[in-house]
């Protein structure tokens, strides 16, 4: 609360000029880090690859979230860890069946393109990836149903800057076997 009124995460401090800054929002940062760091844009090179890209990261961060990611995680994991009773098997049900559309969606996009924007990874593939690994931390991703899909995350996942999350772990949810696997 500090360092963010609203309570959320992410932040990131920074020195600049001698002072310390407080940075919130996830697309912010992002941002901030693409315009202010050597390496090669992950937002973007003209107006119209950033508007996709912005858009993407908004489908993945908001409808993903709220179809999928929140129901799963909220009735699978933060329940039981915060002692917030039992499981509603409906609304797992319910993101389970939402996964479907939006793998569906991640196929279609791939078929076009060589990553989910366009011809380069970008911040649309991470903000993707991020949703999808928690889902397939909990191993509720049918990837055998969505191969496109699943080629697209496996490229994302055997990135260097990818690997290192894949080694992370939650204290009584071990991941399933093919989690850390690079090639399921």
């Amino acid at each position: 609360m500090a360092l963010n009124p609203s309570g959320e995460v992410p932040v990131l401090t920074i020195e600049h000029d001698k002072e310390r800054h407080v940075l919130a929002d996830a697309q912010a940062i992002c941002e901030y880090l693409d315009e202010t760091q050597a390496a090669p844009t992950l937002l973007g090179k003209d107006p119209l690859a950033r508007a996709e890209v912005r858009r993407l990261i908004g489908w993945f961060d908001r409808k993903f979230a709220y179809e999928v990611t929140f129901p799963l995680i909220g009735e699978k994991a933060l329940k039981r860890l915060s002692g917030g009773g039992e499981p509603d098997s409906q609304i797992i049900r319910t993101g389970c069946h939402n996964i479907h559309g939006h793998l569906d969606y991640i196929a279609w996009l791939t078929e076009r393109r060589n990553w989910l924007a366009g011809d380069s990874i970008t911040f649309a593939d991470l903000a993707a990836g991020a949703q999808l690994s928690a889902i397939d931390y909990l191993g509720d991703v049918p990837w055998d149903e969505h191969i496109l899909a699943k080629e697209w995350y496996a490229r994302l996942k055997s990135r260097p800057s990818f690997r290192g999350l894949l080694g992370d772990h939650v204290a009584g949810f071990p991941p399933p076997r093919h989690y850390a696997d690079l090639d399921f």
